[in-house]
C-alpha cells in the first residue's frame, strides 16, 4: 500500500485551523473542502487518461481527457459527505456512489447500513472519502466491499490519520494491489477511547453540528 502525507505549508495551516475547537462549522466545512481539493490534486496523479483530437480556434491538436470508465467517488456516510464537493470540483465528470458503515456496539463488527453503488465495478478507479482514519475498521471494510465488486484500484483520501489506523489498514489490505492512502496529516496516537490525538474532534459533528 502506498501512503502519501501531504507536505505543504498551506495544508499545515488549514489543518491547524481545523483542529482549533473555536473554529465554527461554516469555516470548518470551507477548510475541509479546500483541503480535499489539495489532496485530490495529489491523489489523482495516476487517474486514467487517453489522447483525443481536439480543435482549438487556431488548429487541430491532440489533447488529454479522462478515460472511460469514469472514476467513481465514494464518500463514507455521513462525515465523508463533507469532502465530496472538494473532490468533484477537481474531477466533475466523476460518478458518485455512497457507502454507509457503522460499528455494531454489541459485536463490534462493521456493518453496512446503506449503499448506492454499481453492482459491477470491474476496471473502475475508486476514490474513497473519509475524514478520519482512527482504528481503520471502517476503511478496511469499505475497501473489501469495493474490491469484492471488482474495483481495480482504490485510493483513500483522509484529512487526518492515526499511526494505529495506518498500521491496521496496511495489515487489513495485505496482499491487495493498487491500494493507496493520501492524508493531510499523520497524528500522534489514539487515546483509550480510540479518539485521534491531537485530532480535531468528531468530524461529522464539526461539519454539520449536533442535532438535539
Amino acid at each position: 500500500m502506498r501512503i502519501k502525507v501531504l507536505d505543504h505549508p498551506l495544508v499545515d495551516h488549514k489543518v491547524s485551523v481545523l483542529r482549533d475547537k473555536n473554529t465554527p462549522s461554516p469555516i470548518f466545512r470551507q477548510l475541509a473542502d479546500e483541503l480535499v481539493t489539495l489532496l485530490a490534486y495529489e491523489a489523482t496523479r495516476e487517474i486514467r487518461v487517453e489522447q483525443r483530437e481536439i480543435e482549438t480556434p487556431v488548429a487541430k491538436t491532440m489533447g488529454t481527457v479522462i478515460a472511460d470508465p469514469k472514476p467513481l467517488v465514494v464518500p463514507i456516510l455521513r462525515a465523508g459527505l463533507g469532502m465530496l464537493e472538494g473532490m468533484t470540483r477537481l474531477i466533475p465528470t466523476a460518478e458518485v456512489g455512497f457507502l454507509g458503515m457503522a460499528r455494531n456496539e454489541e459485536t463490534l463488527d462493521i456493518v453496512t447500513y446503506a449503499e448506492r453503488l454499481p453492482e459491477d465495478l470491474t476496471g473502475r478507479q475508486v476514490y474513497v472519502l473519509d475524514p478520519m482514519l482512527a482504528t481503520g475498521g471502517t476503511l478496511i471494510e469499505s475497501i473489501k466491499f469495493l474490491r469484492a465488486r471488482g474495483a481495480e484500484s482504490i485510493t483513500c483520501v483522509c484529512l487526518i490519520a492515526a499511526p494505529e489506523g495506518i498500521a491496521a489498514l496496511e495489515a487489513g489490505v495485505e496482499g491487495m494491489d493498487n491500494i493507496d492512502l493520501f492524508v493531510a496529516a499523520r497524528d500522534e496516537r489514539l487515546n483509550e477511547k480510540a479518539y485521534i490525538v491531537p485530532g480535531l474532534g468528531d468530524a461529522g459533528d464539526r461539519l454539520y453540528g449536533v442535532a438535539h
